[in-house]
């Protein structure tokens, strides 16, 4: 039994967590300029208002599990990305702020709204574009980061932010389809379908400059006997993209907001398919970057107790506010 890989696959499934979550609710902020003022946005909101704190309890999770149990990685990626982290985090912070406030301080909804609109853009691309600083990697001198101040800064991770707001905007979309009824429904089919679209293109761009990024990259996924291996999952991935574009056009409820989530999984089960074994491409493994053996047992009791009680009252969260969102709700 491997610890190490145990450990990946455990912050892996915390990042696609907090990433489908915490995607939808970034989502609806996203698109939130295209809502009505008035009814549609207090709907809009309301429909996340009981999940979204909670959703960001992976964040916490991947990020320190990443601390823990891969310290070497956590020390590079940090120093790699720390505009994109500072961005991030207040972006966080703007978006939680305008949520409270907007209901608290009716004079200026317009100005929280925007900070609303704004908090949810700049997390998400600042997100995208931490994905495509690692991906296209980083240079690390005597397991340090020997880069400047702006290596995550180019074209690739430009398209990598664009695709993931696209993404969370999708997600946002097809959410709102699934709590929202009348014209307030169709509005968001509207807006999915334009972002769903938008996320395809951009996956497929993605997905075409990672194999001239780099040549392991395009051995990965272009020489036997990898690609018999790995085939599959841009075929899934196009059947899934029609199949969730058909459910959205098709006056589907929740199924559109399903297809999302698994297109995102494929997604970035092709990046993790792209990377493995490297925390940190182009040189460190998930073994070299592991901390001890026994650290990483020790953390796991840790691990095996509260994911199951996470994962337990976010179900349950989600099972007493299911249905469709009635006018009332946070104020």
């Amino acid at each position: 039994m491997d610890l190490t890989v145990i450990w990946a696959f455990i912050i892996a499934f915390a990042v696609f967590a907090y990433v489908v979550m915490d995607g939808f609710d970034l989502g609806i902020g996203i698109l939130f300029p295209t809502f009505a003022v008035g009814r549609e946005r207090d709907r809009a909101m309301n429909s996340i208002a009981p999940v979204w704190d909670g959703n960001e309890t992976w964040l916490v999770l991947g990020g320190g599990g990443l601390f823990a149990a891969f310290p070497l990685a956590y020390a590079v990626i940090l120093p790699a990305t720390y505009p994109l982290i500072i961005a991030m985090l207040l972006g966080l912070v703007f978006r939680g702020v305008a949520f409270e406030y907007r209901w608290r301080d009716p004079a200026h909804r317009a100005f929280w709204d925007a900070a609303f609109t704004g908090g949810s853009l700049v997390a998400a691309l600042a997100q995208g574009m931490t994905l495509g600083a690692l991906l296209q990697g980083i240079e690390v001198v005597d397991r340090a980061y020997a880069g400047s101040w702006f290596d995550w800064f180019t074209p690739y991770t430009l398209l990598t932010g664009l695709g993931t707001v696209a993404g969370y905007a999708l997600l946002g979309g097809t959410w709102l389809i699934w709590k929202l009824d009348g014209e307030e429904q169709a509005h968001a089919r509207r807006l999915a379908v334009r972002a769903g679209i938008a996320t395809i293109v951009l996956m497929g761009a993605v997905s075409l400059y990672n194999i001239g990024l780099k040549p392991e990259y395009a051995a990965r996924w272009l020489t036997a006997p990898e690609v018999y291996w790995v085939a599959p999952v841009p075929i899934v991935t196009a059947i899934v993209a029609v199949s969730m574009l058909r459910a959205i056009l098709k006056d589907r409820n929740s199924k559109p907001f399903w297809l999302g989530i698994a297109l995102f999984f494929l997604g970035m089960s092709g990046l993790g398919v792209t990377i493995w074994p490297y925390v940190v491409p182009p040189g460190v493994t998930i073994w070299d970057a592991a901390a001890p053996e026994r650290s990483q047992i020790f953390m796991l009791v840790g691990v095996a107790i509260t994911m199951p009680l996470i994962i337990g009252y976010t179900v349950w969260a989600y099972w007493v506010f299911r249905g469709k969102v009635a006018d009332e709700g946070y104020h």
